[in-house]
């Protein structure tokens, strides 16, 4: 029987005792008795401590030792992570990209970060649709007792990771303006309210692009390390964060008409047919404007340009189907 210790934020799951692993049934294929931390983000757009409970539950049975942690801050997944016990060898995030994000950029001081695996959380989830991850409790930790890797490659923006894209101008302007309280209740929607407002008013200054040593003039620019964007849209095919390789998409206007012409492509898959959207693959970006233009990273603000752009320095092993 799965016995439960709670200590404060921490809830560890004990493996089944020996008389009970007897008569226990694993998954084929099955790692057994890893030292698994998970790390729960509970204000993330589609936490369910049920779901939760029940992917530690199935684990556990199948002869891991799990410790659940929630996080109370913005922040604290980075710290745990930068600062990892030895005594764990994967971590589990319980969250969304975001959540992901920082994971990311506390192992950059890690010498030999453990695998990661993904409980997908959050409002878009855009990396679980990237990887095809499940969505069922008992499949997610089927998944993650498998055990079966690859590289996540990701990009660096001033040095910090993102895996998805960042991005500089509408965009970005649209998530600097969203307060969080909105996004919680709402989710997606709130990010379509804010983008409707932001279409009246709110210009940025143009961005200047410098790609791999070309300079591109546009109004939104941005960086992709995933063929999708917002969630199931795919704004560029060829690209993938199981393969190294960046690509830069500019879009040279974002006046009313053309954000409803790219809002349509976006929910049509045809972004790369626009005759105003330019699409390359790119090693070194550097975005910078004659004013300040805001920018966001994996979904979240990320301060203003200028932003330096490049792939991220090795990959991190993460649990896929």
């Amino acid at each position: 029987m799965t016995q439960f210790r709670t200590h404060a934020a921490e809830t560890e799951l004990v493996p089944p005792s020996a008389s009970d692993e007897a008569t226990a049934t694993h998954p084929p294929g099955a790692v057994t008795n890893r030292r698994i931390l998970i790390l729960a983000n509970p204000t993330a757009g589609a936490f369910r401590r049920v779901k939760l409970d029940a992917v530690t539950r199935h684990l556990a049975s199948a002869g891991h030792h799990v410790t659940v942690q929630l996080t109370r801050r913005a922040g604290d997944i980075r710290e745990t992570c930068q600062t990892l016990p030895d005594r764990f060898d994967l971590v589990v995030i319980a969250g969304g990209d975001g959540s992901v994000n920082e994971a990311l950029a506390g192992f950059q001081r890690v010498t030999a970060p453990p695998d990661l695996a993904v409980i997908p959380f959050g409002t878009a989830n855009v990396l679980a649709l990237e990887l095809k991850l499940p969505r069922r409790a008992k499949a997610l930790a089927a998944m993650i007792s498998a055990g079966r890797t690859m590289p996540l490659h990701f990009g660096e923006a001033n040095g910090h990771p993102f895996v998805l894209v960042v991005s500089a101008g509408y965009d970005a302007a649209v998530v600097h303006g969203l307060p969080l309280g909105l996004k919680r209740r709402f989710g997606k929607l709130a990010y379509a309210l804010v983008a409707m407002k932001n279409v009246i008013g709110g210009r940025t200054a143009d961005v200047l692009a410098e790609v791999d040593g070309e300079a591109i003039r546009c109004r939104l620019a941005a960086v992709t390390n995933v063929s999708r964007y917002g969630g199931p849209f795919v704004i560029c095919p060829d690209a993938s964060a199981a393969e190294p390789g960046l690509y830069f998409l500019g879009f040279r206007r974002d006046d009313p008409v053309a954000i409803v012409r790219i809002g349509l492509a976006l929910l049509t898959g045809r972004i790369a047919r626009q005759p105003d959207v330019i699409i390359r693959p790119a090693s070194h970006v550097r975005l910078s404007a004659m004013a300040a233009v805001p920018c966001q990273i994996d979904g979240d603000r990320f301060a203003t340009t200028p932003v330096s752009i490049q792939p991220g320095a090795r990959p991190i092993p993460i649990i896929v189907p």
